[in-house]
């Protein structure tokens, strides 16, 4: 018999629904829509076993939902990331409305000014960004990633997380290492994205403003998007 595109694509969908039939699959794409989560975390907001998470995830890796990968931070650590294509059709997905947010990095140079520039061109809320070791200016390939993009970094500059006296009910960490070191409660998401700055390319900082927006758009959705 002669398997078409669209059956392929049927049998996908299918093992993917199959996939998220059991309550405690489902609960984990539910936590991965909005933040990544290393399995001790998951565990901990899931209340299961370390073999049983460990068997959902498998799981889901089989049908292509979900992914692994080291940290950037504590190298004995891992994260695990919800492909976002995968829901496509599924009609799946947990919405935020838009509100005063803070993203949080090591040193505040890149990542977390973009996602608060981000942030605020999107959704049209108000955002801060702050760095648990800031850096003393923005790196010029962070500046010139948001000026490409119509965002506007060139007044910004690094400041320490300690020093903000209230936090946002969100606040949003985009560093494994800010992240590790920190141990924030369940309530704080995480976006485990890579550091362009090493990389220091335009491309890798391109790279990290489409993760943003990616990310940032799954939260709030169309509805959340400024007119």
């Amino acid at each position: 018999m002669i398997c078409f595109v669209d059956d392929l694509r049927l049998e996908m969908r299918a093992e993917r629904h199959a996939a998220l039939g059991d309550a405690i699959r489902l609960a984990i794409v539910d936590q991965l829509l909005l933040s990544d989560r290393a399995p001790v975390e998951l565990r901990q907001l899931l209340e299961v076993e370390s073999n049983l998470l460990a068997h959902h995830l498998d799981v889901l890796e089989s049908v292509g939902m979900i992914s692994r990968f080291q940290s950037s931070g504590d190298g004995r650590r891992r994260y695990v990331h919800l492909i976002r294509g995968s829901l496509v059709d599924l009609g799946l997905g947990r919405r935020m409305e838009p509100a005063r947010a803070l993203f949080v990095c090591t040193k505040n140079s890149a990542r977390s000014q973009l996602a608060a520039a981000m942030w605020r061109s999107v959704t049209g809320a108000p955002a801060d960004s702050a760095g648990t070791h800031p850096a003393d200016a923005l790196h010029v390939g962070a500046v010139d990633a948001a000026r490409r993009v119509g965002l506007d970094l060139s007044g910004a500059t690094p400041h320490p997380l300690d020093q903000i006296a209230e936090l946002p009910d969100l606040v949003v960490t985009v560093c494994d290492q800010a992240h590790e070191e920190l141990a924030p409660n369940a309530n704080w998401l995480h976006w485990s994205i890579a550091d362009p700055v090493p990389d220091g390319t335009r491309a890798a900082f391109d790279s990290t403003v489409n993760q943003l927006r990616e990310r940032i758009t799954g939260l709030v959705g169309d509805s959340g998007i400024a007119s």
